[in-house]
């Protein structure tokens, strides 16, 4: 057979078995993308890192950034974004990368870990590229002109007069006001005393608290998790009167399965605090998506636990 014959046959087999590898990693893209590949030297290059996956074939676990790389550092690192469309979930995050010295630097390539429900783990690799840092041009052709000596400009006070003159009237306005109000002060009415807030209110108060702080969006993922079960903890503990802050996720687990009231909460509670223990103890990233179902669980655990008033309590209340 003709040598370039086989040669073609070859790389025909060779394109199918990529093509077929393309296709089984279609659950999940990775792309990576730079605004500018030169800068002067303090400017920024914008670069864009984009993942792309199906929640409900596999999972992906973030790349890490290290600040500095190759002379290059991140000096700021924008927050996750998630987009859905139709099975969808897409990732997208800002990167703004400068550099201090002047030469040709390399922007290296981000992996992504992928998850599948079934099969092997696998990485994607996105594309690497090129950064030139440059200096400022300087004309060396020209003279170094010396620098200027500080002139002193001679003042009076007459300079300053209508500063005076408004500050002394500015005086005498505040010291009239201030003798006004006080002859016509009137004694505040005593306000009535509020009613204290249901307990499920002050806790749902308190969950929008933490997530307008806005921590795992600032990488404070631990710091976030902690906040939330305390706050779930503390509210078992008041609402249905048993221990719960130092008790371990499984003792809690294990008390709330053998607690009458406590039983139909078990699953939530589940997901809440065994995703907190792997973003605090065993390092683990969750995804955006992740971070929003744990205080979703939360506040829905909080407010369907409200304890149910009976026509008879109300009427002993009257």
């Amino acid at each position: 057979m003709n040598t370039g014959v086989i040669k073609r046959l070859v790389l025909f087999t060779v394109l199918i078995f990529v093509s077929l590898y393309a296709v089984a990693q279609g659950d999940a893209t990775a792309i990576a993308r730079m605004d500018a590949r030169q800068i002067i030297v303090g400017d920024a290059a914008k670069v864009f890192l984009e993942v792309r996956h199906n929640p409900s074939s596999c999972k992906i676990q973030w790349p890490t950034l290290i600040d500095t790389f190759n002379s290059l550092e991140i000096t700021e690192k924008g927050k996750i974004d998630t987009v859905k469309q139709g099975g969808y979930v897409t990732y997208r995050q800002r990167l703004l990368v400068t550099g201090f010295d002047s030469g040709l630097f390399k922007v290296p390539a981000f992996h992504v870990a992928v998850v599948p429900n079934s099969g092997a783990p696998y990485v994607l690799t996105t594309d690497s590229f090129q950064l030139l840092v440059q200096t400022v041009a300087v004309d060396t052709t020209k003279e170094f002109k010396p620098i200027k000596n500080i002139i002193f400009v001679k003042a009076s006070w007459l300079d300053y007069i209508w500063y005076i003159v408004g500050a002394i009237v500015l005086v005498l306005l505040t010291i009239v006001g201030v003798v006004y109000y006080m002859k016509n002060k009137k004694p505040a009415p005593p306000k009535p005393a509020a009613p204290e807030k249901p307990l499920q209110d002050r806790v749902l108060a308190k969950l929008a608290e933490l997530e307008a702080k806005e921590l795992w969006q600032k990488n404070q993922v631990k710091e976030y998790y902690i906040e939330l079960t305390d706050i779930v903890r503390a509210y078992i503990e008041e609402r249905f009167k048993t221990h719960a802050l130092e008790l371990t996720t499984d003792e809690l687990l294990q008390k709330a399965q053998m607690h009458r009231e406590l039983q139909k909460y078990v699953t939530v509670l589940t997901v809440i605090l065994q995703t907190a223990d792997l973003a605090k103890f065993a390092k683990w990233q969750p995804m955006p998506q992740e971070h929003f179902d744990a205080m979703e669980n939360a506040k829905k655990f909080v407010d369907s636990s409200r304890p149910v008033i009976t026509q008879t309590q109300t009427e002993n209340k009257i």
